[in-house]
């Protein structure tokens, strides 16, 4: 429908059942351009077809843009304030790595054959320009628990923060109504994680297992991961994000993790929260979670608004 108004993408959705996160890399090859013209218009139709189809199933297909992939296709300029290529963040002991990548794709769906159709859809049109690098099926795990066993994402935003917290405003004015997504596929050390007593796990993740009650700040750790991640402004006001994270893994080969998924209106906030964890505060004292759970990626893309991709749908943005 061309010529109407599309909203921003679903970034505020609440995690679904099944995911499937995937990471594309463009080769040197001609015809990027008009595959991503076919992209643009496949990310509109598959949100509005599973609306459709699946009606009280909450599927959804979010498309990122990296740094790199911004400039090639020849997309707006300037571009987001914030977007550039991620900088990995090197600790004393730990490291948030950076990772090459052009197009990130976060598929969400009640079930994995909505998650596959949109994966094999949008395989067809890439795979003559780009390599797949990260191909994550993802799954919720009893109660929204990662591997780990712990409740993942207590603290996320809830109604209209998430919109708050994950869209950009007016400080960008060109870019309103997108949104910075983060992501980082962390690998977990399972065999010396389940070697901790429940008392030393909880205290690593500062909040009690089985209620998922945070400890009182007098009982908690300052490394512990609920310390280092939370964040306040120059006020005192919480600064969040979204996160959609989900666990995923192969048991046989002893490849289990989580995979790391942030919306913002802003990087920089998800970038202090990070520089908490893998460099410490103070310096060293680094998130106690990074000793059992190890970031094999990172990269950084922007979310643009459904009517710029619509724009380019049609082959006629400027």
């Amino acid at each position: 429908m061309k010529g109407a108004t599309y909203p921003c993408q679903n970034v505020t959705d609440y995690p679904n059942n099944n995911t499937i996160f995937a990471v594309w890399k463009f080769k040197k090859v001609p015809g990027i351009p008009a595959a991503f013209e076919r992209l643009c218009a496949l990310v509109d139709n598959l949100n509005h077809s599973f609306t459709i189809r699946v009606p009280s199933g909450r599927a959804s297909c979010v498309m990122g843009i990296g740094h790199d992939a911004w400039l090639q296709l020849g997309l707006p300029t300037p571009l987001p304030k914030e977007l550039k290529p991620f900088d990995a963040i090197t600790g004393a002991k730990h490291t948030a790595v950076s990772t090459p990548a052009d197009l990130h794709f976060h598929l969400r769906g009640p079930d994995m054959a909505v998650c596959f159709d949109m994966q094999i859809a949008i395989t067809e049109v890439l795979a003559p320009v780009a390599d797949c690098l990260e191909e994550i099926h993802g799954f919720r795990y009893w109660d929204g628990r990662s591997i780990l066993g712990f409740v993942d994402g207590t603290e996320n935003p809830v109604g209209a923060e998430r919109q708050q917290f994950a869209i950009v405003g007016d400080e960008d004015p060109a870019y309103k109504g997108g949104s910075y997504l983060f992501v980082q596929k962390y690998l977990h050390q399972m065999e010396a994680w389940t070697r901790l007593p429940v008392e030393e796990q909880e205290k690593v993740i500062g909040r009690y297992k089985g209620s998922d009650i945070e400890m009182p700040d007098a009982v908690k750790p300052d490394n512990s991961h609920s310390a280092l991640a939370s964040l306040e402004d120059e006020q005192g006001n919480d600064l969040k994000i979204v996160r959609d994270n989900m666990p995923f893994g192969n048991p046989s080969k002893k490849e289990i993790g989580t995979y790391f998924i942030a919306y913002a209106n802003t990087f920089s906030t998800t970038r202090k929260m990070l520089e908490r964890m893998f460099i410490g505060v103070p310096v060293g004292n680094y998130d106690r979670i990074l000793d059992f759970s190890t970031a094999t990626t990172g990269s950084l893309f922007f979310v643009p608004t459904m009517d710029l991709l619509d724009q380019y749908s049609a082959g006629d943005a400027s």
